[in-house]
Order: structure tokens, then C-alpha cells, then sequence
């Protein structure tokens, strides 16, 4: 059992991830000065509210680095462009552009807040297939607990790029993150977490800063 754990615990440390970017591209794109982006979960397209935590942390990797971006916060854009994206009223596709931006208010908004894109985010982590068993047990001269479980994890993320000075999508860019989570228990179990929904938001951020930046010279 123990040369078990030790190779479990050795694949798991050494990166038992696996990761895939794509990213579909309909117009050109660039991020100029005053410029700004917002976030938003899609919510209403199936029933699977995307996690508030991953918009929250796509907000901070746009924000930080050497080609950050000025980020909208979910909130604050909703209250600055009320009622237009509440979730009966937001647009659902780039077709709803036109009649959106016929509002003068709305316009009025953008101009204030120099938004330039929309970028719908949508997806989850689920638990996959998993197996292994833990048995604890307590004695005279103490107790412990003594196996091994693993399961899988998947974070797969897709975010649509809504171009309001162009009024059409300008693409998409996917993220999913494969990965695989152990528990070892030599008298203690020890859950070892492979970091799927962290990594998987770190490489969308990444694909959108390089896909919103491909026309900035």
C-alpha cells in the first residue's frame, strides 16, 4: 500500500492536469485607451449559473499584469446599465446589439464608462469518476486511517467577446481543465487538490488578454 500512495502522491505533485485552449475568431479586435471590459455570467442560456467566485477571479487576472485591462465589476455594471441586463432583459445573442445600442440611455452609459466589450462567460467544475476506499479503525494503542481515494475534477469554461464599437461578436475563447484529486491516509488522511477551476481561469484570462490585444500595437 505504501509504494501505492508514494506513486499516487508523485503523479499528483508533478502536475496531473491537463489543459485545452481554443479560441474562434470572428472579427479583429484591439484595446485602446479609456477602454474598458465587463464580465458577466450567462445564466439564462441553460439553468447552470457559472460560479461567482470564477467571474471574480477572470475580473482580477484582466486587471493585473503587464496588459491589464479596466474591469467593470458584475455589480456596478448592472446598476450603471439598469434595467438592460438584468437576466429577463439582458441581450442574448450579438443580434440584440443593434436594438440595445438604439437606447439612448444606453449609449449615453457606454460613453461614461468607455465600455468596448461584453464578454459572456459560461461553464462549471464537476466531479467526474473516482474510486479507492479509506478505513479508519481505533485500538488500545491508538487509532488511524490507512488507503487511498482519488476522483476527477473538470473546469470547462467557454467566454463569448461582444464588440459594442463593431456591434457583433468578435469570437470566443475556451478553457477546460482536466485533473485528477487524491487522499492518501497513512494514519491521517491528506486531500491533495489538483487546482482545476483556478488554472482554468488563469489560462481563459491569459487567451483573452492575447485574443483582445491581437490589433493593439
Amino acid at each position: 500500500m505504501s509504494r501505492l500512495l508514494l506513486a499516487a502522491l508523485a503523479m499528483l505533485t508533478g502536475g496531473c492536469m491537463t489543459a485545452t485552449i481554443e479560441q474562434s475568431r470572428h472579427t479583429l479586435t484591439g484595446v485602446g485607451e479609456g477602454d474598458s471590459i465587463v464580465v458577466l455570467a450567462r445564466s439564462y442560456h441553460n439553468g447552470n449559473n457559472t460560479e461567482g467566485k470564477f467571474i471574480d477571479c477572470i475580473d482580477k487576472q484582466l486587471g493585473k499584469g503587464s496588459r491589464s485591462m479596466t474591469v467593470i465589476p458584475d455589480e456596478e455594471f448592472r446598476d450603471a446599465f439598469y434595467p438592460w441586463f438584468e437576466p429577463r432583459t439582458a441581450p442574448k445573442t450579438p443580434a440584440d446589439l443593434p436594438s440595445l445600442l438604439a437606447e439612448p440611455a444606453v449609449v449615453e452609459r457606454i460613453n461614461e464608462t468607455g465600455l468596448r466589450y461584453i464578454v459572456w462567460v459560461e461553464g462549471s467544475t464537476e466531479a467526474l469518476e473516482g474510486g479507492g476506499n479509506i478505513s479508519c479503525s481505533v485500538g488500545p494503542g491508538g487509532g488511524g486511517c490507512f488507503g487511498l481515494m482519488w476522483w476527477e475534477k473538470d473546469s470547462d469554461y467557454e467566454a463569448s467577446v461582444w464588440d459594442l464599437q463593431q456591434v457583433a461578436s468578435a469570437g470566443q475563447v475556451a478553457a477546460d481543465v482536466n485533473g485528477m484529486s487524491i487522499m492518501p491516509a497513512v494514519v491521517i488522511p491528506v486531500p491533495l487538490i489538483a487546482p482545476t477551476q483556478t488554472t482554468a481561469c488563469k489560462r481563459l484570462s491569459d487567451q483573452l488578454k492575447m485574443f483582445l490585444f491581437a490589433g493593439t500595437g
